[in-house]
Formats: structure tokens, C-alpha cells, sequence
């Protein structure tokens, strides 16, 4: 009988479980798609936490704080999957300035800047309360977005945290709900909620990356991902509208 090459294996859906049948290319993609998301997490759990004093009332400041804590836990699940394949997981979290962010008025590709794999929309400073909490909401919902298509992912070990962590954030983003509702009860509030939305919007739109990228195919044949960047930012897209249209905000 043939053994099955391993391009074909992953191509008809096979999974792989360990770090010892991973190939060395697929290990490099695998290592990369895992720096981003542990990057990205670090990155928006250091500009929550700025915010945090911000938040009106204690019950908001709980919220932050909790989306800040379990930023960090989500980052650490991910940050365990990568330890397996030899990653420093105790220099890791220290050899970036999680908090440094570039100017807000930024024109940034969406590609990786700095030495660190956060997506570009980590980058741009968050300016105060209200922007905190629209930023998590339009960012929660691509993070959500995100996660279905990584849910399946062909490394069967990363699957399962991300099936872990999803729902804790999509609470991340109810929670980002209820605080923009709050918010939207004042003229001022909705009018600064808008600028804010205005901002954020295509910044977070940019962290879908480029149609017909060259990388998507190559995920795509490992395993790693399963649906193009236009199909996943149009369904952020609709969530978005579906959201944001009935509070006047779309």
C-alpha cells in the first residue's frame, strides 16, 4: 500500500497532533499564523489596560479589566502550543514593548511593522473610554471571525484552545455591547462613539489582509485556513452593519 504524501494528506483534510509529524514548512506557517494571534492578544491586552481607570463606574472597570485578563490567558493558551515546538515561553512576553503604539494619524499597510507580529491595527493608540470600547467592539467581532476559521484549523492541539477561548471572546464583545449602549444614552457620548467608529472601522477592516493573498493558499493547502480574506472580512462586514444599523451608528 503507498503511504500518502503529507501535502495530500492535509489537502483532503487529514490532521496532524504533535510537533513530531509536522513538516518543516508547515511548521513555519503553523508558528507564524500562532505569533500573530499571541502578539495581537499581549498587544490589545496592553492598550486595555490603559483605559481601565478611564471606565465610569466599577462595574466598567471590572469589564476592562476582565477583557485585559483574559486577553493575557488567551495569549498564554497559544503561547503553551508554541512552547511544544521549542518557543521561549519565559523571554517571550518580555522582548516587545506591548503598550508602544505608533501615531494615530498613521497611513499603516496591513502588514506587520516593528519587530513583533501583532496585526496593524495594534499599533494605533487608544484615545480614552469611549474609543476603548468601540475598538473592542469592531475588533472583538473580526477576533470572532477569526477564530471560526482557525476553530478547524489541521493542527488539531491549536484547534481545540481556540474552540476554548471563543467564547470568552465573544464575551469580550457583549461585554463592549452593553458598555456602548450606555454610552449612546448622551448626545456627547454618540457623537464621540461616531468619531470613534469613523476611526476604527477600516483600521480593523485593513486586519483581514489582501485579497488573493499568496499566504492564504498556502494555509489553505496545509489546513490552516479554509475561507480567503475578502470572504472573511465581508462577513465581518455584515456582522457589523447588523449590529451598529439599529443603533445608528452604521
Amino acid at each position: 500500500m503507498t503511504e500518502m504524501n503529507i501535502d495530500d494528506y492535509l489537502a483532503q483534510g487529514g490532521k496532524l497532533t504533535s510537533p513530531a509529524n509536522v513538516p518543516p514548512r508547515y511548521r513555519g506557517e503553523l508558528m507564524r499564523l500562532m505569533a500573530s494571534f499571541v502578539d495581537s492578544e499581549l498587544a490589545g491586552a496592553a492598550g486595555f489596560a490603559d483605559t481601565i481607570n478611564d471606565a465610569p463606574g466599577i462595574r466598567n472597570r471590572i469589564a476592562a479589566a476582565r477583557i485585559t485578563q483574559q486577553k493575557l490567558e488567551h495569549a498564554g493558551k497559544v503561547l503553551a502550543v508554541m512552547g511544544e515546538f521549542g518557543a521561549d515561553m519565559a523571554r517571550y512576553d518580555r522582548r516587545h514593548d506591548w503598550a508602544a503604539r505608533m501615531d494615530r494619524d498613521a497611513d499603516l499597510a496591513p502588514a506587520r511593522h516593528g519587530d513583533d507580529m501583532r496585526l496593524s491595527v495594534f499599533h494605533y493608540p487608544i484615545q480614552g473610554y469611549v474609543d476603548a470600547v468601540v475598538m473592542n467592539v469592531l475588533m472583538g467581532l473580526a477576533t470572532i471571525v477569526q477564530l471560526d476559521e482557525l476553530k478547524s484549523s489541521s493542527y488539531t492541539p491549536l484547534a481545540e484552545v481556540f474552540r476554548d477561548i471563543a467564547p470568552r471572546e465573544a464575551r469580550h464583545v457583549e461585554l463592549g455591547l452593553n458598555g456602548l449602549r450606555e454610552i449612546l444614552t448622551t448626545d456627547e457620548g454618540r457623537a464621540e462613539a461616531t468619531r470613534s467608529v469613523e476611526y476604527w472601522r477600516p483600521r480593523v477592516e485593513a486586519s483581514f489582509g489582501k485579497a488573493a493573498s499568496k499566504r492564504y493558499e498556502t494555509l489553505s493547502r496545509f489546513g490552516l485556513r479554509h475561507h480567503p480574506n475578502e470572504e472573511l472580512r465581508e462577513t465581518w462586514a455584515q456582522r457589523v452593519r447588523d449590529l451598529l444599523m439599529p443603533m445608528g451608528l452604521a
